[in-house]
């Protein structure tokens, strides 16, 4: 029997359909909003339904509540690259905030009681400690960062004044794939590390950039926390549970391990799965790289029953690699 429906945007994405995933897997119906720019169709689980459309389109939007019951919304489209939004501003701040609005008034408008969002560790920008906490200083150093705590703003003020609790993760880097192979992370010209370094691994790149070996690390190059897709789903459905059961109360969390591997240790991982030394070619810092960046995971251990299942970087590597390997017999 259903538990109900929640309504996934960009549930054609890559942390998009694992959250499908693990709602199907954990007995709930799932509707997906995606408009597909960026996410594949083929990347969702057949037993959802698709409503291809853009989240500002209120009529698409609200169609698919009424019609489906929706009870929850768990939000992850948007646009997620972080010198493109310094660049291109303004797509940010229509793409995550101005739309992320309009998602939030068809949820009040349709009574949608439950709200989970996908936020970001960049909301912290450059923190003054590490690891840092949920009542650590917001001060994003980024478009990309300030269009997602600006959400967040809208967010507290909206279940302030309306019944709809929410939570909002701060997601640290996510990697992996579905240990079962369902799904990856399939984005071409992706710039997450994981996914750069199995795509050499595989010889869809020549080589792997280090940015900066001059940070205050051992190693000198940055370190950060890399948290399995997987498990960051499973989060999510916990944290559903979380605000069904304390419809009062609305939570912002760290979604990450507590610790971090830095760049050097992650392509040495890389190298080891694969019994293959990838090419690494050494470069100046990016403009707004912090040298480390790891959570303090702390808050969501004791508010949620989630464990992290996956908590191991050459397992993690070890499953996107398996990914970028079927994503290369699907070309």
């Amino acid at each position: 029997m259903s538990k109900g429906t929640v309504l996934v945007t960009g549930g054609a994405g890559y942390i998009g359909s694992h959250a499908v995933l693990a709602l199907l897997d954990a007995g709930w119906d799932v509707v997906v909003v995606d408009n597909l720019t960026t996410g594949f169709a083929w990347a969702i689980d057949p037993r959802a339904t698709l409503v291809r459309a853009n989240i500002e389109d209120n009529a698409a939007v609200r169609g698919a509540m009424h019609d489906h019951d929706v009870v929850a919304v768990m939000h992850f489209a948007g646009s997620i690259v972080v010198p493109e939004s310094v660049t291109d501003p303004l797509k940010y701040y229509r793409n995550n905030t101005v739309a992320s609005r309009a998602l939030l008034e068809s949820a009040v408008v349709c009574g949608v009681k439950h709200f989970i969002f996908s936020s970001t560790a960049a909301t912290y920008g450059n923190p003054e400690r590490v690891p840092v906490a949920e009542g650590d200083p917001t001060i994003p150093i980024n478009p990309y960062g300030t269009s997602k705590l600006m959400t967040e703003a809208m967010l507290r003020d909206v279940a302030a004044a309306h019944q709809i609790n929410y939570c909002a993760l701060r997601y640290f880097n996510v990697a992996g794939a579905d240990p079962e192979g369902r799904t990856g992370q399939s984005t071409a010209g992706a710039t997450h590390l994981i996914k750069v370094a199995v795509e050499a691994a595989t010889g869809k790149r020549d080589r792997v950039g280090v940015f900066g070996t001059d940070f205050p690390t051992p190693d000198g190059t940055g370190v950060r926390d890399y948290i399995h897709v997987s498990d960051l789903a499973a989060a999510h459905v916990h944290a559903l549970d979380k605000l069904i059961a304390e419809p009062a109360e609305s939570l912002t969390m760290n979604a990450g391990y507590g610790h971090g591997y830095s760049v050097m240790q992650v392509l040495d991982a890389v190298d080891r799965v694969t019994n293959h030394e990838i090419k690494r070619e050494i470069g100046p810092r990016r403009l707004g790289d912090s040298a480390e960046l790891i959570s303090d995971n702390r808050r969501i251990l004791a508010t949620l029953p989630w464990r992290p299942q996956y908590d191991d970087l050459d397992t993690i590597v070890r499953h996107a690699l398996a990914w970028e390997r079927k994503l290369a017999e699907r070309d």
